[in-house]
């Protein structure tokens, strides 16, 4: 409400972020398994005489590195400055509760960045033992960044009743373990370690991948087995861990996967049980490819057939944290703030006082806007869709409102603006959308800009009439 809304046509702001992050995830996810698996296989090469592990081992800490710290790092400052622009209230929640938390992780990520440069930068220059510390040492740095993140991330959908019982109270820090340790917590870290092993596996086949299989068949079938090895414990574990996160989410959270389940047999899916069905076939796809390509025929697995295998993670990846996201609607912080960043306990006094009215950034736009009556409601109408649907649609893009109204009246578009609005508890919305707030004057003008979206001579008639101009006032 205290911030200008970010407008992103075609995508929307979650768009951004999704993309974003499934493309960071892929990568830190990897610098967390990635340097246990380095660590390891060096253990392993010098234990077992197998030097000719060692400069293939070499190769992978260099591609390992660059990938890591480069465009790792660099995507995660990109998820920091979408997620502030998207969703700043949220933004602000998190920062406010967890600034504690997130000064340990940022200690934990230079420890992290720097033993990943020296151990690459010392092979073959420092003792063996000294430098297979150096690994356990970045091993265990990164392993601790995501036992840090874990909690912060899993705060978001479960803070927890005694967070919830101080929330917006300015006391929220004197139950910062609470939230930290919140119900989702150890579920999430056993599933995301063994996310992290899985994607060491697979990223270890793209430098295997490269060894010339004609010229170095047996080091190549070594490798690639025992790379593979790696992807074993999160294929038989995952399923557990799932079964126990699921366990630990609310009840109101598993409703729209219960529902996609029940009735996968009639063809009705929901956006939650399409992205755990996608993960399913993804990851059981990837299996038989690393299985019956890679690991049968290690000597023709080549470069294409290992980024194909990335592909297919990033996909798993993607629809993994589209579930995980969908599970938390219709919050963005579980029970107390919504998806659009409007407060559950803000709620009856938006409805009373009207939802534009607190907002500084909105007040500006309205008072400054020259135009007829008509075009003004209007007007008012779009900056109640910016701040309240903006989070979630566009006008045309992802969930277009366009399409989602198409054929519809404004007596229908008043009429699910009504059930938004009322939030009973048999609305078929409440389970993933918030609560529509604001008065009735502000209700009646989100209606008309709804209605232009949906009746092209009406978008004409609006981009003929007077523009919109503001004052530069001294």
């Amino acid at each position: 409400m205290n911030y200008p809304f970010w407008n992103v046509p075609y995508l929307s702001g979650g768009g951004v972020i999704a993309l974003i992050a499934t493309y960071h995830l892929l990568i830190a996810l990897f610098a967390v398994g990635g340097g246990l698996y380095l660590a390891v296989a060096e253990r392993k090469a010098r234990r077992e005489g197998r030097t000719d592990w060692l400069p293939i081992l070499k190769k992978h800490s260099k591609f390992f590195l660059i990938l890591t710290a480069a465009f790792g790092t660099t995507s995660g400052v990109g998820i920091w400055f979408a997620i502030g622009l998207a969703n700043p209230e949220a933004t602000s929640t998190l920062i406010h509760n967890f600034v504690f938390g997130w000064a340990i992780e940022y200690v934990f990520f230079i420890v992290e960045l720097t033993t990943a440069a020296v151990y690459y930068y010392t092979w073959d220059k420092i003792e063996p033992k000294l430098h297979l510390m150096i690994g356990y040492i970045y091993a265990a740095s990164s392993f601790l960044t995501l036992v840090i993140i874990n909690g912060i991330l899993t705060f978001m959908l479960t803070p927890g009743e005694t967070w919830l019982s101080v929330a917006g109270s300015g006391n929220e820090a004197s139950v910062f373990w609470y939230a930290f340790f919140n119900p989702t917590y150890f579920p999430s870290l056993f599933l995301r370690t063994l996310i992290c092993w899985n994607l060491a596996g697979i990223w270890a086949l793209v430098t295997a991948a490269r060894i010339d299989g004609f010229k170095q068949p047996r080091l190549k079938h070594e490798i690639i087995s025992w790379s593979a090895k790696w992807l074993i414990p999160g294929f038989v574990l995952v399923p557990l861990c799932f079964l126990w996160y699921l366990a630990m989410v609310p009840e109101s959270s598993k409703q729209l996967l219960d529902l996609g389940i029940s009735t996968i047999g009639q063809g009705t899916f929901t956006q939650v049980t399409r992205s755990v069905l996608i993960t399913v076939m993804t990851s059981a796809t990837i299996l038989a490819l690393v299985y019956f390509v890679a690991v049968r025929n290690s000597k023709s697995f080549g470069l294409g057939w290992a980024i194909s295998l990335v592909l297919l993670a990033f996909a798993a990846t993607a629809a993994t944290e589209q579930a995980r996201e969908m599970l938390r609607k219709p919050y963005v912080v579980g029970n107390f703030m919504y998806s659009n960043g409007v407060r559950k306990s803000e709620v009856e006094k938006f409805n009373a006082e009207g939802y534009l009215t607190h907002s500084p950034w909105a007040q500006t736009e309205v008072k400054n806007f020259y135009g007829d009556a008509e075009t003004a409601l209007v007007k008012k109408g779009e900056l109640m869709f910016r701040g309240q649907c903006g989070a979630c649609h566009t006008e045309t893009g992802y969930r277009a409102m366009k399409e989602l109204l198409k054929g519809r009246d404004e007596r229908s578009i008043e009429n699910i603006l009504t059930t938004l609005h009322d939030y009973k508890e048999d609305s078929p919305y409440r389970k993933y959308m918030p609560p529509l707030v604001g008065n009735p004057d502000e209700i009646a003008a989100l209606v008309k800009y709804l209605r232009t979206l949906t009746v092209p001579s009406h978008e004409t008639a609006l981009q003929q009439s007077t523009p919109l101009k503001t004052e530069t006032k001294n």
